[in-house]
């Protein structure tokens, strides 16, 4: 996740406009029906998860890594909920808790897009360690010399239009990608993203890319929560993922109850990347997203959908449209982190 800390203004935002007719989900039966019959006859779809681990990036990790529907080609990892150098350790201590270690990763940047801004890291969300405080031991695998924005690059490259990126932290790593492979936009199948706020310049350029993007704010994944009765579900249960996140949830839970006075915890980076795995699961609008990056209101999001044909050119103006989450199946979403957590 982008961070708690760093993101929540911009998510909330990310749909803050009206949002029009909403799209992408029909009855439970029909999507029941859908996703049976199209996992039937495709192959996984190749992810890239882009990530700051943090807490709820390792819940969304494993989810991903427990969904047949895809199949994890790589981590590139960000600051955020961590600086970069402990993302990327913290990437690769889950890759081995999971048994994983032959899926690659990549270290991205260690600063923001225009390299003056100063990062801000939400330890006060995850810990110091971004792991709940647990100072596990450091992993034995390193990552790949290649870095982040190059190894998204040559992915997208070698399996053009099949892979879809989902971006859990601020988007400078995806930003570069643009920027190093002018065709990456094309390239890419698909970017999911979360976090805006830790790099508005980065976010900017991602938006107006042309690559096609869903964008999932905390007005959507505020929704989706894990509650006291659900840890102690994951708690009793025989999972491997599901007990490793016992250990670590605490000071998560606490950071909810002080900020929020919340008995769970918000699901931030599950929900974005079960929108990646299957989006029925959320509805959407589309529209001509643009990131402020000055002034007081830097890093708010603002969609514009209104279809209107400008007599002039804007800022506006011949910019490509994104889809946007209104509304996300929450139910369904808790439930099925639930289950695959809890069968690992």
């Amino acid at each position: 996740m982008g961070s708690e800390g760093t993101t929540a203004a911009v998510r909330a935002s990310s749909s803050s406009s009206s949002a029009g007719p909403a799209r992408g989900r029909g009855s439970s039966s029909e999507r029941e029906s859908l996703v049976s019959s199209t996992m039937a006859v495709t192959e996984p779809k190749k992810i890239i998860i882009d990530t700051d681990p943090g807490i709820d990036d390792a819940m969304a990790i494993f989810v991903a890594l427990q969904s047949p529907e895809v199949e994890v080609i790589g981590l590139t990892t960000i600051y955020g909920n961590v600086y970069t150098t402990l993302a990327t350790r913290n990437a690769l201590h889950l890759l081995e808790v999971a048994g994983r270690t032959d899926i690659p990763v990549a270290e991205g940047s260690h600063v923001t897009i225009t390299k003056g801004t100063k990062l801000r890291i939400a330890d006060f969300v995850h810990g110091a360690d971004g792991l709940g405080n647990q100072n596990f031991p450091p992993p034995k695998g390193k990552p790949i010399e290649q870095s982040a924005a190059a190894f998204l690059v040559e992915q997208a490259n070698l399996y053009p239009g099949k892979v879809t990126v989902v971006a859990l932290g601020p988007l400078t790593n995806i930003a570069l990608a643009t920027q190093l492979e002018p065709a990456f936009a094309k390239n890419i199948g698909q970017i999911v993203l979360l976090g805006i706020f830790g790099d508005p310049d980065a976010a900017d350029i991602v938006f107006t890319s042309g690559a096609d993007i869903l964008g999932v704010g905390i007005n959507v994944t505020h929704q989706v929560v894990l509650t006291d009765a659900d840890r102690e579900k994951l708690a009793r249960s025989n999972g491997k993922f599901a007990q490793y996140l016992c250990k670590i949830l605490d000071v998560y839970f606490s950071y909810h109850r002080d900020a929020y006075s919340t008995k769970g915890v918000y699901l931030h980076d599950p929900t974005t990347l079960l929108a990646a795995v299957n989006p029925s699961l959320i509805t959407y609008t589309e529209g001509v997203v643009r990131v402020q990056t000055n002034g007081i209101t830097r890093g708010l999001t603002i969609l514009y959908n209104k279809q209107k044909r400008f007599g002039e050119v804007t800022e506006w103006s011949d910019k490509p449209t994104v889809k946007v989450a209104v509304t996300v199946d929450a139910p369904a979403v808790v439930n099925l982190i639930m289950e695959r957590l809890m069968d690992s």
